[in-house]
This record gives structure tokens, C-alpha cells and sequence, in this order.
């Protein structure tokens, strides 16, 4: 799954929304409880669901918080629905008590969800400010009984990145150096990057990058890598999360262009609102960084290890369970 310009996804999403439920004939996640995935925890303080999405990171992450709430004394599974337009409103029905999410996209999903899309498209709620994008989401989220835990360091958001190369040959550590540097520069990313806010109109705009084209190779894939270790194209667009690119690195975004996507916990607050449960997920929360979760990925995606063991060898290894 792309998160590429996951705003803009989530807004547009929305339009769908009443179609994509009405195609699953209305089954209930109720029968899923309890039955799906892996599972932790001895049940002593009673039993959970951890939604995730169907990409590898969000597996990776609600594979953490099953088994930090297993270890807390909860009887712990994880459930995989396909996307936010499913797993939202089954977060608020009960049918699933946790889920890990973004900050950003996560706001201007309900944004949308409560206001309109167009509403949504007219007025965002989220920005580059952390702080205040999860004020704006806890406004949105507590009237339909979700909890917004505090966000932690780990960010997923778009990121862009040069080879080593041409970031020392042209001193370039930041997007604001490109935008300085008057270079003509060519990106490898997918083709909506030419009209996405946070693509290539965000970069003309906020730092004066002379972008002359999108080279249509797709987010953070290997042959878009390639076109930039090559000369062919100057920039990728990829994820801060992305922890295999081999001879490129990453240009600060100094001016904050990418909202705030920073990864926190949001529940159910009447089966999930417990102060025990906050406190293992904060625990996880302020220790997990943007690194770790890119390391994490990597070893799914490249290593084809199991997200259920990966998270594992972490928690064990941050010491944050015993088992």
C-alpha cells in the first residue's frame, strides 16, 4: 500500500466510504473477536482487539500493542481489515478496541467523516505542528467515543531523498539547500506527485524547487531508487520510514511542507479507556522512533521475517516485556 500524500487518501476516501460498507454486506467484526491473528496475554484484566491495516508497518505496529498488552495482563489478537474506511467505524461500534494510526491522516479522515470532504478540502485540520494536529484529532475523535493516546517521535510521512553523491557534490542537507541551489531537478515518484499538495506543487511552492518533471516509477520503488543513483532523476519520493536506500539520504523537510503523521494509539474509550492500558502503549509510544520502525520494516519486507517475531525480538529487546 502507498501512504504517499496519505491526506489527501484520507479525504478522498470518505467519498467511498457508505459504498465500501455497503459491499461487505454488512458483516460484523464481532465474529472475528478474539479469533484473528496472533495472540498474547492471559486475559487476567480481560480481552482486546488490535485492528490493523493490510500494509507491513501497520501489521508491525499493532503486533507491538498486542503483545505489550498481553504482557500488561490482557488477552491480546490482532484483526487485519483491509483499510481505514472499514476499520474506523468498527474502532467506534466496539467490534475492534485499538488500532495504531497516524496523527495526520487520521484527523483529516474524520475531519472529512464529520465535516464533508469538501469541508475537509476547504479547512484541514492538520499541519506540520504535532501538537496541535492531535488537539484538532482529539476534538474530532472524542464525541464518537474514541480515545486519542499521546503521539510518540516515530513519523511516517513522505520524504524525499538525492544520492549521497549529489548531496555532497552540491552540499545539500535540506530541502531548503535544493530550493537555494537552483538546480533543475526531476523526481522519481508516482504520477499523482505532479498535482499532490505535499509532491511536487508543494515543493515549488514552500522552498522554490525548480522541479521539471515526475519520472512515473512509482513511491519508493527500487527502479525509482535506481533513476536517482543514476543521474537519471536528481529526487525520489519514498517514507521516512523507509530503511533500504543504499547510496541515497534524505533532505530535510525544514519547513515542515509534510503534516505531522506521528504514529499514536487510538481506542475505543469505553472498552479500551483504561488508565493500564494508556500506560503500556505510552510506554512503547516514547520509546519507539522513526528509525526503529523503519529496521522493523526492513526485516519484514527484505528478510521475510514475521511481524509477530520482529515485534517480538523489540519489545524484548527495549526491555518492555518480560516474556
Amino acid at each position: 500500500m502507498s501512504r504517499t500524500s496519505r491526506i489527501a487518501g484520507a479525504v478522498i476516501g470518505m467519498v467511498a466510504l457508505a459504498g465500501s460498507l455497503a459491499a461487505c454486506g454488512g458483516d460484523s467484526l464481532e465474529q472475528e473477536k478474539g479469533g484473528s491473528g496472533s495472540s498474547a496475554g492471559d486475559g487476567t484484566k480481560g480481552s482486546l482487539v488490535v485492528g490493523s491495516a493490510s500494509f507491513t508497518e501497520s501489521k508491525v505496529l499493532a503486533e507491538l500493542y498486542a503483545q505489550i498488552l498481553g504482557d500488561a495482563g490482557y488477552s491480546t489478537s490482532v484483526t487485519t481489515v483491509k483499510n481505514r474506511e472499514l476499520y474506523e467505524p468498527s474502532l467506534e461500534k466496539g467490534e475492534i478496541d485499538v488500532v495504531p494510526e497516524y496523527a495526520a491522516t487520521i484527523a483529516e479522515f474524520l475531519n472529512a467523516k464529520v465535516n464533508g470532504a469538501q469541508a475537509a478540502q476547504e479547512k484541514p485540520v492538520a499541519s506540520g505542528d504535532a501538537a496541535a494536529t492531535v488537539a484538532a484529532l482529539e476534538k474530532l475523535a472524542t464525541p464518537l467515543g474514541l480515545k486519542v493516546l499521546p503521539a510518540g517521535g516515530a513519523v511516517d510521512q513522505n520524504a524525499f531523498a538525492v544520492s549521497k553523491e549529489f548531496a555532497e557534490k552540491n552540499n545539500l542537507k535540506t530541502l531548503s539547500d535544493l530550493g537555494k541551489s537552483k538546480l533543475k531537478v526531476k523526481i522519481a515518484a508516482g504520477d499523482e506527485c505532479e498535482v499532490r499538495p505535499f509532491c511536487a506543487p508543494g515543493l515549488k511552492k514552500t522552498y522554490g524547487i525548480d522541479v521539471t518533471g515526475i519520472d512515473p516509477k512509482g513511491v519508493g520503488t527500487p527502479q525509482s531508487k535506481q533513476a536517482v543513483r543514476d543521474g537519471k532523476d536528481q529526487l525520489v519520493l519514498t517514507t521516512t520510514t523507509d530503511a533500504v536506500l543504499d547510496g541515497l539520504v534524505f533532505l530535510e523537510d525544514d519547513k515542515k511542507l509534510q503534516n505531522a503523521d506521528n504514529v499514536l494509539p487510538l481506542l475505543h474509550a469505553k472498552d479500551a479507556g483504561a488508565p493500564e492500558i494508556a500506560d503500556a502503549l505510552g510506554k512503547l509510544t516514547s520509546t519507539l522512533t522513526t528509525e526503529d520502525l523503519a529496521e522493523l520494516n526492513r526485516k519484514v519486507d527484505a528478510e521475510r521475517a514475521k511481524p509477530t517475531d520482529v515485534a517480538k525480538d523489540y519489545l524484548r529487546s527495549k526491555g518492555l516485556i518480560k516474556k
